[in-house]
């Protein structure tokens, strides 16, 4: 009788215990390598200083904040606050780039971080252009696959620091 109580208690425990295996490293998976992708679209399309096409990387009613400030919808953003500060600069790099994508069902979520440096252009009136700003940044973003299969921003968030 006792083997019996013990057989029947140790036999849920063996798949548990099985899984506390490490997996193999796992190899991403397409949806993670197409967030990423979409990622790397938004980065270009910064340090191009250019936002052409980048409407499509975000849903319609997406939501953008800024270093504690909600700047609405993507578009809203790129009209009032990205679109004019790219004319300003001369130049914009990310290095130093990491992100961490997981992905669960229709939506991946999204964490990112960089050292971008932003050249501005000389001013009218100054003799040479101002100094570079360098800074540290981290993005988290959430990214919704749409009917299409395509992935796009529902909201992000980024903040940086000297």
């Amino acid at each position: 009788m006792r083997r019996f109580f013990l057989a029947l208690f140790a036999a849920p425990a063996l798949p548990a215990l099985a899984q506390t295996t490490p997996p193999a490293a796992a190899t991403p998976s397409a949806d993670e390598a197409a967030v990423r992708a979409v990622l790397q679209q938004y980065q270009r399309a910064v340090q191009r200083l250019d936002t052409t096409g980048t409407t499509r990387l975000f849903v319609p009613t997406s939501v953008v904040v800024e270093s504690g400030s909600r700047e609405g919808t993507y578009a809203h953003y790129r009209d009032h606050h990205l679109g004019p500060e790219l004319k300003e600069f001369s130049s914009f790099t990310f290095s130093d780039y990491q992100a961490d994508v997981t992905v669960d069902g229709p939506y991946a979520f999204a964490t990112e971080s960089y050292t971008y440096t932003i050249g501005l252009k000389k001013g009218p009136k100054e003799a040479a252009a101002p100094a570079p700003i360098k800074r540290r940044g981290v993005a988290t973003s959430v990214l919704r696959k749409n009917a299409a299969g395509q992935w796009q921003f529902v909201v992000t968030h980024s903040s940086a620091r000297k």
